[in-house]
């Protein structure tokens, strides 16, 4: 399988996983990473999923499913704002449950997208927006070779206050 690693593999997401998107979409814990404020209906999901074979140049994102090899789906990592013409997207992941991570999970799955966006859609770059605060993700994104690019102050605002995100870069070279 071109997709796979040692660990795990990824593969298209399928209306097969309307109820584990649905609960990931619905995490409120999760929101504030995936600038999302609102819950999603399974209605919003199910057409989601029914249009998620569309192609990446046309939708100018991509979602593909991070599976365990015994097949389950434990999370997700998407291209957005996808650009050809500049040939860079940026770059997302999530592993769902608590006790998937720290398990080589999102650093393979992150690892696998990233080739998939350097050798099959021949990217020159990735970048990611991660708050200061989210240490687990600046640890992945910077053992992925992501450099830290910028910071945005006062990006992300939260119920009490503003975080900052950094802005990390990837140049395929």
């Amino acid at each position: 399988m071109m997709l796979q690693s040692q660990h795990c593999f990824l593969r298209a997401v399928d209306p097969e996983d309307m109820e584990f998107i649905y609960k990931l979409e619905n995490n409120s814990e999760l929101w504030e990473v995936g600038n999302t404020w609102t819950p999603f209906s399974k209605y919003t999901i199910r057409e989601y999923l029914e249009n998620a074979h569309r192609d990446i140049y046309e939708v100018k994102q991509l979602r593909l499913a991070i599976c365990n090899l015994n097949e389950e789906i434990i999370g997700v990592v998407d291209l957005y704002d996808f650009d050809p013409y500049h040939k860079r997207a940026g770059v997302g992941i999530v592993i769902s449950q608590h006790a998937d991570r720290q398990k080589g999970y999102a650093s393979q799955g992150l690892q696998l997208m990233i080739d998939y966006a350097f050798k099959h859609l021949r990217l020159h770059q990735l970048y990611a927006g991660v708050t200061e605060d989210n240490v687990a993700s600046r640890r992945l994104f910077e053992k992925l070779r992501f450099r830290e690019s910028g910071i945005k102050k006062d990006w992300i605002a939260t119920e009490t206050s503003y975080k900052n995100e950094i802005t990390y870069q990837l140049i395929n070279e």
